[in-house]
């Protein structure tokens, strides 16, 4: 709730906290793991395809920065999701078409159980955005994103299971 209270308070534009925040948080809690086991980052992504440039992000990751106290200063990972595809693709060699919006980047997360994202509302309300539903995450199952084919999910795979062996991993 600190990370969603803070990331509302910067006031980015179409922000949202997602992937292994939203999901590893969930596994812990569906396998009686502490909350917080796991946790490498927290990403919060926004959309501003005003300025895609590098600088005019780093601007926004500076002052996310400056916003949390440690050890979540560190831990929070701030991206544009409008500039994703301008390194996408040189860095994972894979192509990445531009996004319209924050929620689109979880359709092409590399597992259904990964696309989870949540916004804290004005009124305190969270909302959840889930563009493959919940059900793999409730049901402790790990398959490919049927829309992103890549030969990385089973490298992916191996990892999350050292962490949570009751993860039913689907090819």
């Amino acid at each position: 709730m600190q990370v969603l209270t803070t990331a509302r308070e910067l006031d980015l534009p179409d922000w949202m906290i997602f992937s292994g925040a939203i999901y590893q948080r969930a596994l812990n809690h569906l396998t009686g793991r502490d909350l917080d086991y796991g946790i490498k980052d927290y990403d919060l992504g926004y959309y501003d395809a005003a300025d895609t440039s590098y600088e005019a992000e780093d601007v926004v990751i500076k002052r996310a920065a400056a916003a949390f106290e440690p050890p979540l200063r560190e831990m929070v990972e701030v991206r544009n999701q409008a500039r994703v595809h301008i390194w996408f693709a040189p860095k994972f060699d894979e192509t990445f078409t531009p996004l319209s919006c924050t929620a689109e980047a979880m359709e092409r997360f590399v597992a259904p159980l990964f696309a989870v994202g949540a916004r804290l509302g004005a009124d305190d309300r969270l909302s959840i955005a889930a563009p493959f539903g919940l059900d793999d995450l409730f049901d402790l199952r790990l398959r490919p994103n049927p829309r992103r084919p890549t030969d990385a999910f089973p490298r992916i795979a191996g990892r999350l299971r050292e962490r949570w062996p009751e993860l039913r991993i689907e090819p």
